[in-house]
């Protein structure tokens, strides 16, 4: 571990996380720290470094230092690393779970199971999507062209504070794949699982500078970073307010960015459909506490499945356990933050006042427990139905006929995902084609083809990420021309 003596250290978990920054292969230390609280009781379990315009600098520099050999490595040479990395990280679940389940409270079975083994997997799959590259040659009007990749240079990667790990390498995974030098800035509520991929990146044997972590708050620390002039690419998922403010910083360098913005999902529940299966899921909804951008949080129900529905809903809703996201038992886990359960109250409390009727729910239990709830809205336009919440609060409305149902699922600015549930293949296929969403599901729900094209439209995002997509983001595209005939 570098920084020896003087590297500071917090034991979460029962196992010892790095709080400085990782820059250029060593810890590097700030002056100033701030605490990171865990959701499962309200305590400090660590004093992480808080960067600023000094440690972007470094961490810019450090991937710009190393840009050159990380490219010369080639697609296979990186490749071997990433899927050494993969194989770390599956081998470092238990201290990984452990570790994000202190952190940011998610499910530790879920962690365990699913969501870190989707990290290594994210790795094998950008590295052999990268060695698999096939260059397209042709000719035309007596030349021969090959479009080449060539990596495009540092770039920053800032994730969110909802399922860190897994989140910050479905990003990092492609750019390093591509050729790319990462400094990655996790959130501040949740960034010790991300100092764990630092020292994984280590034993890997990554060259130093190849990946950075920076951590600090986003206005301070994250402002320098994508305002750095030696930045080539800036990848970003949060919220579309952020997101503004990164665009500009990006649009003055000419850094090309890209940015997933969260989502108001619809779930549209046909009277063809499996009501069993659909109001499972609608009930699944409100896992994790409702902290899933993808999530289908306005229910709507045709008319004359309204009741059997519901009766369904509430039963499968009612099976939630809400507590230690430790325990096996518990299926909905504490909010992130104190600050956070303030904003869905927030909301909650707002759409009360403002005459949306609360069908079942709202109100705080103990610590940052918010109990799953349920608004029937007033009308379309309510702020509960327009705006994302981020919490485990959805709403309900019906709808006669697959027109309104359309035009009810395209009525926010948000166009993230869709979820619809139907018998017919037609419908499926129609409805399908309707929503305006960078992903829609049918009878299913977060089933992900890494290969695929994934990202939003409206507020919910610029740009593609996911499969080559992401590798040509992360790549500058040179056509090579030749005269036919004129070299051997």
């Amino acid at each position: 571990m570098s920084g020896g003596a003087h590297t500071a250290v917090a034991t979460v978990a029962g196992h010892e996380v790095c709080t400085d920054h990782w820059i250029g292969g060593e810890r590097v230390p700030s002056p100033e720290r701030f605490d990171v609280i865990t959701p499962i009781d309200g305590s400090v379990i660590a004093e992480v470094a808080a960067g600023g315009e000094r440690e972007a600098d470094l961490a810019v520099r450090a991937a710009h230092e190393a840009a050159a050999g990380w490219a010369g490595l080639g697609a296979a040479g990186r490749a071997a690393l990433l899927h050494r990395l993969a194989d770390l990280i599956d081998a470092n679940v238990e201290r990984l779970a452990a570790v994000e389940c202190a952190d940011m409270a998610m499910l530790l079975e879920s962690l365990r199971l699913r969501v870190i083994h989707r990290a290594a997997a994210n790795f094998r799959n950008y590295a052999d999507l990268a060695v698999a590259y096939e260059e397209r040659d042709w000719h035309s009007k007596g030349t021969w062209n090959r479009v080449q990749r060539m990596p495009a240079g540092p770039a920053a990667v800032i994730t969110p504070w909802n399922a860190p790990f897994m989140l910050s390498t479905w990003k990092v995974a492609p750019a390093l794949a591509a050729g790319c030098p990462v400094v990655l800035k996790p959130a501040e509520w949740s960034p010790l699982s991300c100092s764990l991929l630092a020292e994984l990146t280590r034993a890997a044997g990554f060259p130093p500078g190849v990946f950075n972590v920076l951590q600090g708050v986003g206005e301070q620390v994250g402002a320098a970073l994508v305002g750095h002039p030696l930045l080539r690419r800036i990848s970003f998922t949060g919220s579309p307010e952020t997101a503004r403010h990164i665009g500009v910083a990006a649009a003055r360098n000419l850094v090309p960015f890209t940015g997933e913005l969260g989502g108001k999902g619809p779930l549209i529940v046909f009277d063809d459909a499996d009501l069993d299966a659909a109001a499972a899921k609608a009930a699944g909804q409100y896992d994790d506490a409702g902290q899933v951008c993808l999530a289908g949080t306005r229910l709507l129900v045709q008319e004359s499945i309204r009741e059997p529905f519901l009766e369904r809903f509430h039963a499968a809703v009612d099976r939630h356990v809400l507590g230690d996201p430790r325990e096996p038992e518990t299926t909905v886990s504490p909010l992130i933050h104190p600050d956070h359960l303030e904003r869905v109250d927030g909301f909650v409390q707002r759409a009360i006042a403002a005459g949306d009727t609360l069908v079942r729910g709202g109100r705080r239990l103990e610590g940052l427990l918010y109990e799953p709830t349920l608004f029937e809205p007033r009308s379309n336009d309510a702020e509960i139905v327009q705006r994302e919440v981020f919490g485990p609060v959805l709403t309900f409305q019906t709808f006669a006929d697959e027109e309104e149902a359309v035009a009810l699922a395209n009525s926010t600015q948000y166009g993230l995902s869709g979820i619809v549930y139907t018998g017919s293949m037609g419908r499926a296929d129609r409805v399908g084609r309707a929503v305006r969403a960078g992903i829609v599901w049918v009878n299913t729900f977060l089933v992900r083809d890494l290969t695929a094209p994934f990202g939003g439209v409206g507020i919910s995002g610029i740009g593609r990420e996911g499969g080559n997509y992401a590798l040509d983001f992360y790549s500058d595209l040179k056509t090579l021309q030749v005269l036919d005939g004129s070299v051997r």
